[in-house]
């Protein structure tokens, strides 16, 4: 896998759009096809998906926002006590 993007520009019809975000999952245009560790491939023909990055999803690869009730100590997010 190159580590920086090709040079040569690709037509838009061909490449899907991911949005990275720092606390939450991967946002990818569909319809996708995901290839899990094992070998089995799972797929969504909706218009966007979520790909959980923290494993805590009971749905994986699917996110089901289980990465929200992460207790992190560092007094954000919505597990915080005030």
């Amino acid at each position: 896998m190159p580590n920086s993007p090709s040079e040569t520009p690709r037509p838009t019809g061909d490449a899907r759009r991911v949005k990275v975000q720092r606390r939450g999952p991967l946002l990818v245009e569909g319809p996708v096809e995901v290839e899990l560790e094992d070998g089995t491939t799972v797929s969504s023909d909706r218009f966007q998906v979520a790909l959980c990055t923290c494993r805590r999803s009971r749905r994986f690869p699917w996110c089901d926002t289980s990465h929200r009730a992460r207790t992190s100590g560092t007094g954000e997010g919505p597990a915080a006590k005030d």
